[in-house]
């Protein structure tokens, strides 16, 4: 059976790339959109979240979306937030809903529940009340909800995962080794990339679905990862601080 194209919106950010080479290495036809070429995928787009017409053509032919572009932490909200993190979810529904497309995986953050990262109480549900950190999980928060809404109106199926800290830099990588908390919520590029196969291969059996995906914890379980488990067969195979090589380049 032939497997449906799938669009990397992020694609050459840190978790981008490791979803692009884990879906491909497993027969899984991908494009990329981004801000910059996706390294070693030929099947590209360049363009900006503000841009529809560069949506559109990004989306043409797609049946799965993994949508990871974003600004990837707290920031300006008019110049930076605004503008990337909530018309760019519009623009990214509106294209993909237009195109046909049939399955979006969206990543939120770990950060939606902030406040009980170092408190608990543990491990930290699917269904708690969310105590986002700021602007940028809060704008995650609307993009959850437009999810839950494009599945509800629209029949596509939607998985958002509430992704743990994955590093960006050497300087993140020295954040996480400091904090026994993060040490727990670490996630590797490498178990980044599993997640989104896994994601995108399995059949669901709701039509939303919420799940956190992490690496495996260091010391205490402080996310509920059985969700991802029993609804997309997501079993993290690494624990901090494997897969920081990928990040520090040593």
């Amino acid at each position: 059976m032939t497997r449906p194209l799938v669009l990397v919106t992020g694609s050459a950010g840190r978790i981008g790339q490791a979803a692009v080479k884990e879906l491909a290495a497993h027969g899984h036809p991908v494009r990329g959109f981004d801000l910059v070429p996706t390294p070693h995928t030929p099947d590209h787009v360049v363009g900006t979240l503000t841009d529809p017409q560069a949506l559109a053509r990004a989306m043409a032919g797609v049946g799965t979306l993994v949508h990871l572009a974003a600004t990837p932490d707290d920031d300006d909200f008019v110049t930076k937030l605004l503008p990337n993190n909530l018309l760019g979810v519009y623009n990214v529904f509106e294209a993909a809903r237009q195109a046909g497309v049939r399955r979006m995986i969206l990543a939120s953050t770990g950060q939606v529940f902030w406040a009980r990262r170092t408190t608990g109480p543990w491990p930290v549900r699917v269904n708690d009340t969310p105590t986002p950190r700021y602007w940028y999980a809060a704008a995650k928060m609307f993009l959850e909800g437009a999810g839950f809404a494009f599945a509800d109106a629209h029949g596509i199926e939607v998985v958002v995962v509430r992704l743990g800290w994955c590093p960006r830099t050497p300087q993140q990588v020295q954040e996480i080794s400091e904090q026994d908390w993060a040490q727990d919520v670490y996630l590797s590029p490498n178990d980044a990339g599993r997640f989104f196969r896994c994601a995108a291969e399995a059949k669901l059996s709701e039509r939303f679905v919420v799940v956190f995906a992490t690496s495996k914890p260091l010391k205490i379980i402080r996310n509920d990862l059985e969700p991802a488990k029993r609804l997309l067969g997501f079993e993290p195979q690494e624990t901090w601080p494997q897969g920081i090589e990928i990040v520090t380049g040593r």
